[in-house]
């Protein structure tokens, strides 16, 4: 057990019981227990398996690979329509844990064997994602806008096209790509 896991579950306000009984479950896997971003997180020889995250209406357990297990029982939620690979099993109770609780070891041991065989999740090409309107025009317009935009990572890229595209309204998603645009001419990412 990891101290800062163990203190995690320990100083937990809201779902304490949930957080041990997850734990408990886990740790009879044959799954490595550290903390990371926050997060009590497990790993098998030394890949991210899964973690344990707890939010206002619910906690969960995360698979990282989740997108690559089968989810016989149809338990398996993904967190919003941008997720890629990532899966969680969500709970509000101890009671649903408890019920679940062999299910649970089948897909943490499914996710140690996808792990095993060396799989990968197919990640969406940034090419994939739809550049929302506002923005296509202001790389219209403004070519050095494109030129700094089109040098960046994949990643930066994504990030800004999913951060522009979340809002519903136009106004908002025109009040970001102005906000962000400095970011991009400088060649800086979203999150830097």
């Amino acid at each position: 057990m990891n101290l800062k896991a163990n203190d995690f579950s320990s100083r937990a306000e809201k779902w304490k019981k949930e957080f041990e009984k997850l734990r408990t479950i886990i740790l009879d896997c044959p799954l490595s227990e550290e903390f990371k971003w926050g997060q009590p997180c497990y790993s098998f020889q030394g890949k991210n398996i899964l973690l344990i995250h707890g939010f206002k209406e619910y906690c969960a357990i995360l698979f990282f690979k989740g997108a690559l297990l089968k989810d016989p029982k149809g338990i398996l939620i993904t967190q919003t329509k941008n997720v890629q690979a990532s899966r969680q099993i969500r709970f509000t109770n101890v009671k649903e844990i408890v019920e679940l609780e062999a299910i649970l070891k089948a897909y943490i041991n499914e996710a140690i064997e996808v792990e095993k065989s060396g799989l990968k999740v197919e990640f969406k090409e940034t090419r994939e994602f739809i550049i929302p309107e506002e923005f296509q025009n202001k790389l219209d317009k403004i070519p050095a806008l494109r030129t700094a935009f089109d040098a960046l990572t994949p990643g930066r890229q994504r990030a800004y096209i999913l951060y522009f595209s979340a809002p519903k309204q136009s106004k908002t998603r025109e009040s970001r790509i102005e906000k962000c645009m400095n970011l991009i001419l400088e060649g800086m990412g979203l999150n830097d």
